[in-house]
């Protein structure tokens, strides 16, 4: 991080808010932000016609509450605006046993980027033919897996992952399979308009081969002359959380390129051009993504444009989504436990001080970790109620024993917020349960699908005694008595005294 995890007043200056002014309505839920399901009843938050209160009482805080609709109408859209293409699902955005199988009944692909994520898929019934396993460092472990489950495609990152793959690959054709479709990941020297660590195509970071150096021409021969293995074609990723078309574009331009330097050293005509994706969604309500439709239509035209210039025939399309599935429709419950104001100095109205309120809450950086880490942006309302108070300007924080525990760094809350409240964060569903883990021994929350008002536990939460079970003492110990499997608040869920 670049900054004081604590923020800029620890590092000694005291700048205006970044929250801005406060809105006019601290309780609105824009829709270009929340799910689609997304309502208030009388002034309670709804989600997928279930209320919030319902389900924190029914599931505890913290937890993860994913609209079905909305994660399934979005993996519509891009099979719809994508119909001549591949899709592929981003299983380390958020992956369990439901969403695999909600992956595959929808006729869409998945990339996986581990032998474990391939794994799960596996388990849960997803088409082999239809995974793609990326990954800078697959093992031997991963890559027999891979073959032996025949699936669609190895996204191969270097040269010594070629000579891994070789004598399984040689293995499976000995005993009358088909060589390993395989593809080859070029790094196009892109650098998206994104954050410095979710940029993935310049020239000095750790995926791909370079085209610059020649690199990607030499392991697109290089697999060609070996028979076990088969060039489906290229990939290439430029990053994530983008916003427009013009860095796809550019990739585009220098891939097929690569195409015809591939068919020029070799004759060979590559099938299939797998663009990546990263496709941006909106976090907050200035954030502008670019629709599927629109990426389908450049994207189209680009590399019909290039492989025509170039004699080429088109290739099938493959893109990757990213965020973009799993990210808008899952929101994150939480309850709040303390509100410390902190006062900040000189800038309020004058002769008054600018206070912070610090509003902890009953998770952090265990199940949001992309705050301190990317230094991302989240909005939250109030959830259980509406107000008319006066704004107050907030940090909402949580229990981690870290001042960098911080979960949306600067927004407006009513002023009359207070432990037992609900707040739900939105767009938690790429990216948080997944990097979510057991710091200071919090538990992993449940996810909870909704659909019709129905909800179905779709992950149940982490407990004391799954976490006990891997230590090598405390294996088969029971938890101290009462065990602290979800924190227990002084006030009834949503309670407002």
């Amino acid at each position: 991080m670049r900054a004081h995890p604590a923020g800029p007043l620890h590092a000694g200056i005291s700048p205006p808010p970044a929250a801005g002014p406060a809105p006019d309505d601290l309780g609105a839920l824009d829709p270009a932000v929340w799910p689609r399901s997304a309502r208030r009843v009388d002034g309670e938050l709804h989600l997928a016609g279930r209320s919030v209160t319902d389900l924190a009482r029914a599931h505890g805080t913290p937890l993860f509450v994913l609209d079905e609709a909305d994660f399934r109408s979005r993996a519509a859209d891009f099979a719809d605006a994508f119909t001549d293409a591949d899709v592929h699902y981003a299983s380390k955005a958020f992956l369990c046993g439901q969403v695999a199988r909600w992956i595959a009944d929808d006729g869409l692909h998945l990339d996986a980027c581990s032998g474990n994520e391939l794994a799960v898929a596996l388990a849960a019934g997803f088409p082999a033919e239809r995974i793609a396993l990326h990954g800078n460092n697959k093992s031997m472990v991963e890559l027999q897996l891979a073959v032996d489950a025949g699936i669609g495609h190895v996204v191969l990152d270097s040269f010594d992952e070629i000579e891994r793959l070789v004598p399984l690959a040689a293995a499976r054709v000995a005993a009358g399979g088909s060589p390993v479709p395989v593809l080859i990941r070029s790094t196009v020297g892109i650098e998206a308009h994104t954050h410095e660590f979710i940029a993935t195509a310049h020239e000095d970071q750790k995926f791909g081969f370079s085209l610059a150096t020649g690199d990607a021409l030499t392991a697109a021969v290089r697999v060609i002359r070996e028979p076990a293995l088969h060039l489906s074609g290229l990939h290439s990723h430029i990053g994530s959380q983008i916003f427009d078309t013009a860095g796809f574009e550019a990739a585009a331009h220098r891939v097929v390129g690569l195409m015809g330097q591939v068919h020029q050293a070799t004759g060979e005509v590559l099938g299939e051009l797998n663009l990546g994706g990263g496709f941006g969604i909106a976090y907050l309500s200035e954030d502008d993504p670019v629709t599927p439709a629109d990426v389908a239509v450049k994207l189209r035209s680009v590399v019909a444009a290039e492989c025509a210039a170039l004699g080429l025939p088109v290739p099938r399309l493959a893109v990757e989504p990213g965020r973009a599935i799993a990210g808008p429709g899952t929101v994150t419950l939480y309850e709040i436990g303390t509100i410390k104001p902190v006062r900040l100095g000189s800038g309020g109205s004058p002769g008054a001080p600018l206070v912070r309120n610090y509003v902890s809450v009953d998770g952090g950086m265990s199940d949001n970790i992309r705050t301190a880490l990317y230094d991302a942006s989240y909005t939250c309302v109030l959830a259980n109620r509406s107000s008319d108070a006066p704004p107050a300007l907030c940090r909402v924080v949580g229990k981690h024993c870290e001042s960098g525990d911080i979960l949306v760094r600067d927004l407006w809350l009513p002023s009359d917020v207070q432990p037992g409240d609900l707040l739900a964060v939105a767009a938690t569903g790429a990216y948080c349960w997944s990097m979510a883990s057991n710091y200071n021994y919090l538990l992993k929350p449940p996810v909870v699908a909704v659909r019709d008002g129905a909800a179905t536990e779709i992950v149940r939460r982490q407990t004391l005694a799954d976490v006990f079970a891997l230590d090598a003492v405390l294996a088969g110990v029971p938890a101290p008595s009462p065990a602290i499997d979800q924190p227990a608040p002084e006030h009834p869920v949503g309670a407002t005294s």
